[in-house]
């Protein structure tokens, strides 16, 4: 069997390219440039844009199932750079899976597809896409998640998997944006009471999508269908970035500000940083004040029964690889 992951040099994606070479499967990944460590394992890269339709059906052809992994995430930027990414990019994956005829599509997509800025607790995959999206990338996600189930049929078999804050070794994005906020001090606990959240460890994301490739064909049981993945085990948000703060040594989180305060502070930034028209994005929006604040937890229960999904590496152990890690870098 050979396998193509999108954005194999990535955080979740080349966690799916080690298992998946640890199994034995030849390997193939798409990314925009080369990555070393990917050299290392002696996997094929191949190079080009999600945009660029005959770049992505080079990189599809000759491979019996596709782990679309890449995307454009972030909450901040032009709607037309993530949409190009992530919609089209998309599109251009499902069209090369049927010209090659590949039959097996396994989509990364992401909870956030479905939140609403308030508290969700306990629900599962039959809960509606909002009506509103408050930034572009669940809006534009959600549109890439909405064509891969619509694209699933007698010739291709799709399923979209919904990982919730991965984090582990590795970790490019959420921990150092974490511990560099720390080491500032420009991190401030929102709102009062505990608010309870999903996580999922590195291996466990990884595990989870090769169960559903394992799983799926056209016509199978998971074809067409969804699932949030996690450890299983909510716990509290604060907490829990206290525990990833102090794992990487970085100062943990004592100060807090009220809820309401921080979504003033958060729009006065993105007014601010909208008229400047300063890069990057702006300390704090609104988005990340109702992520921060609100519990977002979601029943697991259908990957169980379905993928036979179990995280073999619990919370305690994830904490303690990444320690260990982090005091002993490869």
């Amino acid at each position: 069997m050979k396998a193509l992951v999108t954005g194999g040099g990535g955080f979740l994606g080349s966690a799916i390219v080690r298992r998946l070479v640890g199994q034995g499967t030849a390997v193939r990944s798409f990314s925009r440039w080369r990555h070393g460590e990917l050299d290392a394992l002696g996997i094929e890269q191949s190079q080009g844009d999600l945009a660029d339709c005959a770049a992505v059906g080079a990189a599809v052809a000759n491979c019996d199932v596709v782990f679309h992994v890449a995307a454009k995430a972030g909450i901040w930027g032009l709607y037309e750079d993530y949409y190009r990414t992530n919609v089209i990019g998309t599109k251009n994956v499902i069209a090369a899976c049927r010209a090659q005829g590949v039959s097996r599509l396994v989509y990364t997509s992401s909870p956030s597809v479905v939140f609403d800025g308030g508290d969700m607790e306990g629900l599962d995959e039959s809960l509606p896409y909002p009506k509103r999206f408050a930034t572009h990338y669940p809006r534009t996600k959600a549109a890439a998640e909405r064509l891969v189930r619509a694209a699933n049929d007698e010739r291709l078999g799709t399923v979209s998997l919904r990982p919730h804050l991965i984090w582990g070794p590795g970790d490019n994005h959420l921990l150092p944006r974490l511990a560099a906020r720390a080491q500032a001090g420009q991190l401030r606990r929102i709102g009062r009471g505990k608010k309870l959240v999903d996580t999922i460890y590195i291996d466990n994301a990884a595990e989870a999508h090769l169960l559903a490739a394992e799983k799926l064909a056209p016509g199978a049981v998971v074809a067409g269908k969804v699932y949030f993945v996690s450890q299983g085990e909510p716990v509290d948000l604060w907490e829990m970035i206290n525990r990833l703060l102090e794992a990487v040594g970085a100062p943990q989180v004592q100060r807090g500000i009220p809820t309401g305060v921080a979504l003033a502070l958060a729009w006065g930034l993105e007014i601010f940083h909208s008229l400047l028209r300063r890069p990057g994005e702006p300390r704090l929006t609104r988005f990340v004040v109702k992520e921060l604040s609100t519990s977002h937890w979601f029943d697991v229960s259908a990957a169980r029964r379905d993928l036979g999904y179990r995280p073999t590496i619990s919370i305690s152990e994830g904490l303690r690889r990444l320690r260990e890690h982090l005091s002993h870098p490869r």
